[in-house]
C-alpha cells in the first residue's frame, strides 16, 4: 500500500493545521472552562469545505477519500478531542451513513445541506441502559398510519443541544430482538423533542454532550432509514465510519503529547542538563512515537480498504482499540513529563489526559475490542467482504 499523500491530501493537512493553530488553540482552554466553544467555529469550518470532506459533490461535499477524513480528523484532535467529536459525529456517524442507506430523497433532504455546514447532524444509540448491549434499548417507534410515534430517551449524544437533525434507533418489534430494531431520521423541531447537556464532565469538556428526549414524537414514515428491522445493521455499519474517526483523532492527539513534550524537554533543565537528555524521559517519547507510527499505519490501512469499498470492520476495530491507547498512555507520560505543572492548567498536557479517556471507551470499549479480535484470531468471527460498502451483519447478530 501506498500512504504518500496527494498533493490534494497535503494541501487539506497543511489548511486544517492552519486552521486549529489561528482558530482553536489560542482559546481552546478557555472554552476547555466554560464548558463549550465558540458556535463560529462551525461556520468556518463549513466555509473551508470540512462539513462533508468526503461526501461526494453531487450531494454537497468535497468528494475526498477516506484518508482524508482520518488527515481532517487527526489535525482537529491535535487541537482539542471537542473538535474531531463533532466531526466524528457529524460526518462518520451521520452524514456518511445517511450516504450508504439513504435513498435520494432523505440525500437532498437531509445530506445534502449536512455536507454544506448548513444543518448538524448527530446520532442516538447509547441509552441509560444500553451501551455495548445494544439490543437492551428501551427507545420504541409504533407504527401509527403514515407516522411513526416515537417514545423514550438517549444519553451521551454528542452535540445533543446544536444538532439539526439525528439518527436514532429504536425498537418497530422487540419480539424480533437486534432484527426488531430500526433507524429514523429525526428532526429536532418535531413536537415531543427535548435535550439536556451533561454537566461535569471528566473530559472532552469543550463538547456539547448530553441527553435527546422523545415524548409521543410523531415521525414520518418517509424518514425511516432502510427498512423497518434493519436498523442494528445501520448502527454496526455507522459505528464502522466512527470509529475510523476516533482512531484518526487519537494518531491527532499523540502528535500533540509529543509536540508539546518534545518543546518542554528543551525547556526544562533538571541535574544541570535538559530533562530531554535523561534516559527514562528520552523512553517516554519514543514510546510515543513508536505508539503514533504503529497507530498511524493502522488508520491508514482502514481507510485505504474503505477507499476500495472493502469489508474493513476487523482493521477499523483494531486501528480504534490501540489509537486510543496508545493515545492514552501517551498522554500518562507527556503529564509525567512535565510534572507537577503537567497537572495544572498552565500546560494543554492535563486536558489531553482527560479527553484521552473517553475515546477508550466510546464506539466500542476496549474491551469490546479485545475480544472481537480475538475471536477474529480463533475463527469464531469472519467477515463477508461486500463490493458496496454494505457490511454484512449476520455474524455480527450472532456475537452481540
Amino acid at each position: 500500500m501506498n500512504f504518500e499523500f496527494t498533493a490534494e491530501q497535503q494541501l487539506l493537512k497543511s489548511t486544517v493545521r492552519q486552521f486549529v493553530d489561528a482558530e482553536i488553540i489560542p482559546h481552546i482552554q478557555q472554552w476547555d472552562a466554560e464548558g463549550g466553544f465558540d458556535p463560529a467555529i462551525w461556520k468556518k469550518l463549513a466555509d473551508l469545505g470540512f462539513m462533508g470532506v468526503c461526501v461526494p459533490e453531487q450531494y454537497g461535499g468535497s468528494g475526498m477519500d477516506y484518508n482524508s477524513l482520518a488527515i481532517l480528523c487527526e489535525e482537529l484532535e491535535r487541537g482539542d478531542t471537542a473538535f474531531r467529536t463533532a466531526v466524528s459525529v457529524h460526518i462518520g456517524l451521520n452524514s456518511m451513513t445517511l450516504m450508504q442507506w439513504g435513498n435520494e430523497e432523505q440525500k437532498q433532504k437531509y445530506l445534502v445541506p449536512q455536507a454544506k455546514g448548513e444543518k448538524i447532524g448527530a446520532f442516538g444509540l447509547t441509552e441509560p441502559g444500553a451501551g455495548s448491549d445494544v439490543a437492551a434499548m428501551a427507545t420504541t417507534a409504533v407504527r401509527d398510519g403514515d407516522h411513526y410515534v416515537l417514545n423514550g430517551q438517549k444519553t451521551w449524544i454528542s452535540l445533543c443541544d446544536v444538532a439539526d437533525n439525528f439518527l436514532v434507533f429504536a425498537y418497530t418489534d422487540k419480539s424480533k430482538k437486534h432484527h426488531g430494531i430500526s433507524a429514523f431520521i429525526v428532526d429536532r423541531t418535531t413536537p415531543g423533542f427535548s435535550s439536556k447537556a451533561i454537566k461535569g464532565k471528566y473530559g472532552i469538556r469543550a463538547g456539547n454532550t448530553g441527553e435527546i428526549f422523545f415524548e409521543d414524537m410523531r415521525i414520518p414514515a418517509e424518514n425511516l432509514l432502510g427498512q423497518e428491522g434493519e436498523g442494528f445493521k445501520i448502527a454496526m455499519s455507522a459505528l464502522d465510519n466512527g470509529r475510523f474517526t476516533v482512531a484518526a483523532g487519537a494518531v491527532g492527539l499523540i502528535m500533540a503529547c509529543i509536540e508539546e513534550s518534545v518543546k518542554y524537554c528543551h525547556q526544562r533543565e533538571t541535574f544541570g542538563k535538559a530533562i530531554g537528555k535523561h534516559q527514562l524521559v528520552q523512553q517516554m517519547i519514543a514510546n510515543m512515537e513508536a505508539g503514533y507510527q504503529m497507530s498511524r499505519l493502522l488508520v491508514y490501512r482502514a481507510g485505504e480498504m474503505k477507499n476500495k469499498g472493502l469489508r474493513n470492520t476487523r482493521e477499523t476495530s483494531l486501528a480504534k482499540w490501540q489509537a486510543c491507547d496508545f493515545a492514552n498512555k501517551a498522554a500518562d507520560d507527556a503529564v509525567q513529563i512535565h510534572g507537577a505543572y503537567g497537572y495544572s492548567d498552565e500546560y494543554p498536557v492535563g486536558r489531553f489526559l482527560r479527553n484521552s479517556k473517553a475515546p477508550v471507551i466510546y464506539e466500542g470499549t476496549r474491551e469490546i475490542h479485545t475480544i472481537m479480535q480475538a475471536e477474529y484470531v480463533l475463527g469464531y468471527r469472519e467477515d463477508k467482504q461486500l463490493s458496496n460498502m454494505l457490511p454484512a451483519w449476520e455474524e455480527e447478530l450472532q456475537h452481540s
